[in-house]
């Protein structure tokens, strides 16, 4: 069986060989975001699918353990999307802290849906704050009037890979008694002063969906400090299961109905199922052994782009920028349209799509002018301004780690080309 084995990873490894040899030489279309994986995820999730164990297991472990390590936090609870993350700890947050329904929870208003989707779903109250121009984040001067009676958490979300003001929001969530849940889905990796994000809060949520800078595909992780909350969320995560860590010394579980009941069915809270398996974990764990050097890629890809784009586009486009000491990771290149452009969104858009050159808005945009949140729970702090400008006038392009300096050179040109002939 060995040797069978080893020859399938040779083989494995003799197709990805050959696969990116032999890629080709025109541009052709360039994706908002590709995977970047090898021949170390396949035979990962090879070894695991041979090995017979392909549900939640001893690759999910090691994969919680490494990567709560590598953001800073000392327990992680893998799941199976970043939107479960966020439901899970949200749900968590509630039961630990005692929060009750129509507790206000404050949210950025540009940001992704599921955001807000899982506080409506148990019960909280999304309060959307304004967001900063420069950053797309949460901005820190909109939360004071943004405090009620009935806040309980700040939740920033650190967007397209570029952190949110933590030292900041943390003293103004220290100030109101808040805690700070950080949505880190696009963020895997990003830094303040070297410490990564998802390491200032009480809780953290990440993603790794396809199109993130590290990916199983799909799948999520929960990273804490707080055991209370990590049982909570592993209870939650596998149907409201009784704490299972000493199952192997207290086998039994009595109470007034159940007796010598085996530990591993009782339930003790309304849970879902949300668990992350051993397959998924295996490419996660080659992931993240690459996740420096390929935000290391999206870096490098973004400041090409910044210095071909810097001159002769910011008349018109508004480009990524870094704050001193904050490490922007660049889950996508995103660029808004300044006033008084001589074209719209969707004109620059539809160039650029008609060139094979993949585009995006900023998501929903601005979360209360969507159909889902009418008529919802949801409270709106000022006008939004930036919020809706940014709606109806960002876009954003791939730099991801697969694209070379001929991509570059084209996308750089495309976009060139077109501001050329629209300012004429």
């Amino acid at each position: 069986m060995d040797q069978i084995l080893t020859q399938i990873e040779e083989l494995v490894r003799k197709y990805y060989d050959d696969l990116f040899k032999n890629q080709p030489e025109e541009v052709g279309k360039i994706f908002l975001s590709e995977p970047s994986y090898d021949s170390r995820e396949a035979i990962g999730a090879i070894r695991t699918i041979l090995g017979g164990w392909i549900s939640q297991g001893p690759n999910v472990k090691k994969f919680e353990s490494s990567f709560s390590k590598y953001i800073g936090g000392t327990i992680g609870v893998a799941v199976n999307s970043g939107s479960s993350a966020n439901l899970l700890a949200i749900h968590a947050l509630k039961e630990v802290y005692g929060l009750r329904d129509g507790d206000e929870v404050i949210v950025p208003a540009a940001t992704f849906s599921t955001v807000a989707m899982p506080l409506i779903q148990v019960g909280l109250v999304p309060v959307y704050v304004d967001v900063k121009r420069d950053s797309l984040n949460m901005a820190p001067s909109q939360i004071d009037g943004a405090i009620s009676d009935k806040s309980r958490v700040l939740m920033p979300v650190h967007t397209l890979g570029y952190p949110a003001e933590m030292p900041a929001l943390v003293e103004i969530a220290k100030r109101h008694k808040l805690i700070v849940f950080e949505d880190c889905c696009e963020a895997h990796g990003s830094t303040i002063n070297g410490k990564k994000v998802g390491s200032f809060g009480e809780i953290a949520s990440f993603s790794y969906f396809v199109a993130h800078n590290m990916t199983t595909g799909e799948g999520g992780m929960i990273v804490t400090n707080n055991e209370k909350l990590e049982e909570t969320c592993r209870s939650l995560r596998e149907f409201g299961r009784i704490n299972q860590k000493n199952v192997s010394e207290s086998r039994y579980y009595n109470d007034e109905n159940l007796k010598d009941y085996d530990r591993r069915y009782v339930f003790d809270r309304i849970g879902y199922n949300l668990r992350m398996t051993d397959i998924t974990a295996a490419f996660g764990i080659e992931q993240l052994a690459k996740l420096d050097e390929m935000n290391n890629q999206r870096r490098a890809n973004a400041d090409f782009l910044i210095k071909i784009l810097s001159s002769e586009a910011k008349e018109f486009l508004e480009l990524p920028r870094e704050q001193e000491g904050y490490v922007h990771t660049y889950y996508t290149f995103p660029m808004v349209l300044k006033e008084g452009a001589p074209f719209s969104r969707r004109e620059f858009s539809e160039h650029l799509e008609a060139n094979n050159i993949e585009t995006r808005p900023l998501f929903a945009g601005c979360l209360p002018d969507q159909p889902a949140f009418q008529g919802v729970s949801g409270r709106v702090v000022g006008d939004l301004e930036v919020s809706r400008y940014l709606r109806d006038n960002l876009i954003f392009i791939g730099v991801h780690p697969g694209l070379k300096n001929k991509h570059l050179e084209y996308v750089a040109g495309t976009i060139l080309n077109f501001i050329k002939e629209r300012a004429k």
